[in-house]
């Protein structure tokens, strides 16, 4: 696990008569690009639409599409093309028609989109600076779906035959204080080995260039994730765009980075090379978002941390340990410390002894094979009941920092698992984590 694979022995499409249990194969991906086979959000991977056609996703051309296919076989057809994601997918209830919710046009953002299933030009449904997912179609013909944007949280919209949207439910508070948020801009960072690496950039209100400012640099979890130019579709990311928003708020320079081994950009910055316990190729990213902020004359150098949950954490504790000459702070939230240990959580009869040089560089990518440079005050946050990430991971790396001498702050949750389930403890978690910055770089 956590390492990557861009190809595979290809995988193919099969069809069964349930009477006579007789299974024939309708497809088979090609070798190489799109040869491992990858998900997309929903129930089903496969759709049977009308006319007998198979709709499924495949990475053929490096990017997560959708395609369709005769039930008899053939070559299939290609949905959705262009430069973007596929991801939440729905079929019509006519079964003529898959909506779906994709990047393609806008890659930090989200937008529901229609394509028939026999093939023809995909139709954007919603466009403009707002996020959209989650389509569900109405019995009138309309349309549901969730929308957020980058003041706004999310709600739920429904968009009416004649193209009308309204609010479903007034679930964003009349006081919301939508107008004193700010509007992230998309930037691109250099990595230290030169890889370009997408980000967004809070400013604070009022901001005006060449007055320094302290900066924080977030990392999202997964790593399969992709942060947006917006309030995200996932529900802890959703939480982490406001904690980006709120520093913003309180005179920060935010940079949120999608590192290397994320979603939304195709197959091979997903499947990045030495990524994760085979090399944390990721650094590189950490190291250049880094240099970016340094290189920024409103960001005062001698103020810039980190923070991040889960892998977002790992990379927190990396840059920590490994760059101590470029941050000065960090929030780890429940991060990965030793890969050995965190695959564990994963495949628990993972053994170490089985293969010793792959769990060698396995040791290699983590944090705790670098603490001798780690000089930093940091805080660490974590339930102990976590599936996710073992709260031992916590536990080595404070008393690990504490024999260095390393000023280690603790919150924990008791009974408190990976995503918190009480909102109270996202409020304390993340009101702790912006105190804890404002005092140390203040």
């Amino acid at each position: 696990m956590f390492e990557p694979q861009r190809t595979a022995r290809p995988w193919s499409i099969l069809v069964a008569d349930v009477a006579t249990g007789t299974a024939r194969t309708v497809w088979t991906a090609d070798e190489g690009a799109g040869s491992v086979p990858h998900a997309v959000v929903g129930a089903d991977q496969l759709l049977w639409g009308e006319g007998d056609r198979l709709v499924f996703p495949w990475e053929k051309n490096g990017w997560t599409h959708l395609y369709s296919i005769a039930v008899s076989g053939g070559r299939p057809t290609l949905l959705t093309p262009g430069d973007g994601e596929v991801e939440e997918v729905v079929l019509s209830r006519d079964r003529r028609t898959v909506w779906y919710n994709s990047n393609q046009g806008d890659i930090d953002r989200r937008h529901i989109w229609r394509v028939p299933v026999a093939g023809g030009a995909p139709v954007a449904v919603t466009t403009g600076g707002g996020i959209e997912w989650a389509p569900a179609e109405l019995s009138d013909g309309g349309l549901a779906f969730l929308r957020s944007d980058a003041r706004t949280p999310a709600h739920a919209v429904r968009l009416s035959p004649d193209g009308r949207t309204a609010p479903l439910a007034a679930n964003v508070p009349s006081d919301f204080p939508s107008a004193r948020l700010v509007q992230p801009t998309a930037v691109m960072l250099t990595a230290a080995d030169g890889m370009q690496i997408p980000a967004q950039l809070f400013l604070p209100a009022g901001h005006r260039a060449g007055q320094r400012h302290p900066a924080a640099i977030f990392f999202h979890g997964g790593s399969r994730r992709q942060m947006l130019l917006g309030y995200n579709y996932g529900e802890y990311y959703h939480n982490a765009y406001a904690l980006n928003q709120y520093l913003a708020s309180r005179g920060f320079v935010v940079l949120s980075v999608n590192y290397r081994s994320g979603i939304g950009y195709g197959l091979n910055f997903r499947e990045a090379e030495r990524y994760g316990a085979s090399g944390a190729s990721e650094f590189n990213d950490v190291v250049g978002a880094g240099m970016y902020l340094r290189g920024r004359d409103d960001v005062d150098p001698a103020k810039v941390a980190l923070w991040g949950g889960s892998y977002g954490g790992y990379l927190t504790a990396m840059g920590l340990a490994r760059a101590p000459e470029l941050f000065a702070t960090g929030v780890d939230i429940h991060g990965v410390h030793d890969w050995n240990v965190g695959i564990r959580t994963f495949v628990p009869d993972f053994n170490i002894l089985l293969d010793p040089p792959r769990t060698q560089l396995a040791l290699e990518s983590s944090p705790l094979a670098s603490l001798e440079r780690w000089k930093a005050p940091v805080l660490v946050i974590h339930g102990d009941d976590d599936r996710n990430v073992s709260f031992a991971e916590t536990i080595t790396l404070v008393e690990r920092l504490r024999d260095r001498h390393v000023e280690v702050e603790q919150l924990i949750f008791p009974d408190e698992v990976h995503s918190f389930l009480r909102h109270a403890s996202w409020l304390t978690a993340f009101t702790t984590a912006a105190e804890f910055l404002e005092r140390r770089l203040r």
